[in-house]
């Protein structure tokens, strides 16, 4: 009876072991960012970090913003993966007035243009999007803040590196 037994447990922890399935937690990959860096316009070396002061972005056709209020050196945001442009207000020295709620500040409107190419990941992930033959165009103003705009890769694949270069 014993050896019925332990025989019994045995096929039992077998079986538990065998009759697990596969977690559908998705860590293989994730649709990109696009991640903006600011570098200083007036030196001759192109890798000169300078910060926005108080830079506010925000999606023209959503009027909302992506971020807070903040000086920073780079940003990363999504792009419209249903569409190939996506265009942000890039506004520098941003403040918005306590009582009428009016957003002041230099602004300069970049538009981005891409080719979305959605891959299938695993059940789990679904599908992603990887852009390609990244460009952008500015509307030019007399009082614009960015002074060059260069794309340093056209293929945003990955959210580690940074795909723009704004000088300013």
């Amino acid at each position: 009876m014993k050896k019925a037994l332990s025989i019994l447990l045995i096929l039992m922890c077998i079986g538990y072991f065998y009759s697990c399935e596969k977690d559908d937690i998705c860590v293989e990959g994730d649709t990109p960012l696009l991640i903006v860096g600011f570098y200083d316009a007036s030196s001759a070396d192109t890798t000169t970090v300078k910060s926005v002061t108080n830079l506010l972005i925000a999606e023209t056709s959503l009027n909302s913003a992506f971020n807070a209020i903040a000086s920073t050196d780079s940003i990363a945001f999504p792009i419209k993966i249903d569409t190939q442009t996506t265009e942000f207000a890039f506004i520098r020295n941003a403040s918005i007035d306590d009582e009428s709620q009016e957003l002041t500040g230099t602004i300069d409107t970049l538009s981005f243009n891409y080719t979305v190419n959605r891959e299938y990941i695993s059940r789990a992930c679904g599908f992603i999007a990887n852009f390609n033959g990244l460009d952008t165009t500015r509307q030019v103003f007399s009082s614009d803040w960015i002074k060059r705009i260069s794309i340093i890769n056209t293929d945003v694949e990955r959210s580690n590196a940074i795909h723009v270069k704004v000088f300013h």
